[in-house]
């Protein structure tokens, strides 16, 4: 089945060690994408998901603007950052593994999901639904983020890895449309 990411029930956060004492959270508020589930052949699953820069939130509009500047993102050169899978593997039970390449700051890198998949759900009149869970870390020096490693006196200011979160959930798609795609 064929399924299209719903943006106003989905999220997809981050969060960062600041100064080594805490973390900064963060999510994007403009996330796209279509996912395919085959429940019998998961292998034959797949996901293909952006999100906006500069729809970056940390709720702090001065952070943030200086994430979508050139110190970081690139918002104007950079727009979207891309996850495609390149496969999808089942675990045990609901856990699924979904290896893909993430496209940040115009640098492709391989990452793995740990996914926790939490099944369908025919709404009368929201349609059939599905969701997810899915997390992983990155470390953000590999997609040319490396600004703030080191503070003036030589205390670490941002760590180099990212927690990143993803909670979804996706409305099928109609036969035609999915049909299409293919």
């Amino acid at each position: 089945m064929s399924f299209e990411i719903d943006p106003n029930h989905s999220h997809v956060t981050f969060s960062i060690r600041h100064l080594m004492v805490s973390n900064v959270r963060g999510t994007f508020n403009v996330i796209r994408g279509e996912l395919h589930i085959d429940e019998q052949q998961p292998a034959n699953s797949w996901v293909v998901a952006e999100a906006e820069a500069a729809s970056i939130n940390t709720r702090n509009e001065q952070r943030d603007a200086h994430l979508r500047s050139g110190d970081f993102f690139e918002a104007d050169k950079y727009p979207t950052l891309t996850f495609k899978s390149t496969q999808v593997e089942h675990v045990e039970g609901s856990e699924y593994k979904v290896t893909g390449d993430i496209t940040i700051h115009g640098v492709t890198r391989p990452a793995t999901f740990e996914v926790e998949y939490h099944g369908q759900s025919n709404h009368p009149m929201m349609g059939v639904r599905t969701g997810l869970t899915a997390k992983t870390k990155i470390n953000r020096k590999d997609f040319n983020l490396a600004y703030g490693s080191v503070a003036e006196a030589g205390q670490v200011l941002l760590s180099e890895h990212v927690n990143i979160e993803i909670d979804l959930e996706a409305v099928q798609k109609p036969v035609e449309a999915a049909t299409a795609a293919q």
